[in-house]
């Protein structure tokens, strides 16, 4: 449903996004990752034809961006950064003339807006004018116009920006649901959000890809991908690192905390070592001791994020 293909764009000697191809299809819901300027809304202002590439193309449901427009913007709902809305009008309103510029007339005008009404929770403040929103409602009736005429492809940008805590569990859970037959792009700088929601993931910086996966396959770039955590009782912090650090298959083995008498030791698996091998040998080098507690972890995406974006401050931190 999407497809980006050696996209690139320059501002003046700023090259804000570099040679970036990826697809999306549909049941599909794509996280976009990236620290602050790495590329992430202009690749997304490319897709929904609000800029033009300075090269490459792309392409929406078999349509071209650049040279057929109308088709493509027919099939997209997009939720920019900051979306503009106009604020002297009430929120029915507002999602009434949204309806209208998407060609939806009479009783399929009064449907949509009643349906994005419904699934974006708007009942108490339908007749408020927005100017009186808060940023939080505000935002869901943003989110109401992106999705208004029912379309195939989804691009939204930071589509839980300004919500609390419930709200943003309301969205995860629509867009989470709209996935399933929809093809759906979003920004996000919340990473407990990507494994909440998305399907796969990718994380851009500097304007590059530098990183495509599922979320489970970026968490096992993650040097805590596989690892096994134990607390043992009565044998002390040495005597366990001497232990655990020849294990067959570790590459090594540290104190996580001591107290109460109980040890917790962390055994990190080799690169090639990632199946449940390190725990049978974990298992083994511990007979004999009282074990509390044991379990593997999984990878933190959170870390492999900085790894991949801030490789040198990553490298400084492992010495």
């Amino acid at each position: 449903m999407i497809k980006a293909e050696n996209l690139t764009k320059a501002f003046g000697l700023k090259l804000a996004v570099n040679d970036v191809s990826f697809s999306v299809e549909r049941g599909e819901v794509l996280g976009f990752l990236g620290p602050n300027g790495a590329g992430k809304s202009t690749t997304m202002r490319m897709i929904t034809g609000f800029i033009a590439p300075s090269g490459g193309k792309v392409s929406v449901g078999g349509y071209d961006v650049t040279t057929d427009p109308i088709p493509v913007k027919r099939l997209i709902g997009y939720l920019p950064e900051s979306a503009p809305v106009y604020v002297d009008m009430t929120v029915r309103s507002f999602l009434g003339f949204c309806a209208e510029l998407s060609g939806l007339r009479g009783d399929d005008r009064k449907k949509a807006v009643n349906r994005v009404v419904e699934m974006c929770f708007l009942e108490s403040v339908l007749y408020q004018s927005v100017d009186t929103l808060s940023k939080g409602y505000r935002h869901r009736t943003c989110f109401a116009q992106a999705i208004i005429h029912d379309p195939d492809v989804l691009v939204l940008d930071e589509p839980t920006d300004g919500l609390d805590p419930n709200q943003k569990h309301e969205i995860r859970g629509l867009i989470r649901r709209m996935g399933e037959r929809k093809a759906i792009i979003f920004s996000t700088h919340i990473l407990e959000e990507v494994e909440a929601v998305c399907s796969r993931a990718i994380i851009i910086d500097r304007g590059q890809i530098v990183a495509n996966g599922t979320p489970q396959e970026l968490k096992r770039k993650s040097e805590f991908g596989g690892a096994v955590l134990l607390a043992v009782r009565g044998v002390s912090g040495a005597q366990l690192t001497e232990r655990l650090s020849s294990i067959p298959n570790a590459r090594k083995a540290v104190i996580v905390k001591e107290e109460n008498g109980e040890v917790w030791a962390r055994v990190y698996p080799s690169s090639e070592n990632r199946n449940g091998e390190l725990v049978r040998n974990v298992l083994t080098a511990a007979n004999g001791w009282q074990v509390e507690e044991l379990h593997t972890e999984e990878g933190r995406l959170d870390e492999v994020f900085r790894n991949i974006t801030m490789p040198d401050t990553a490298k400084e931190k492992a010495k």
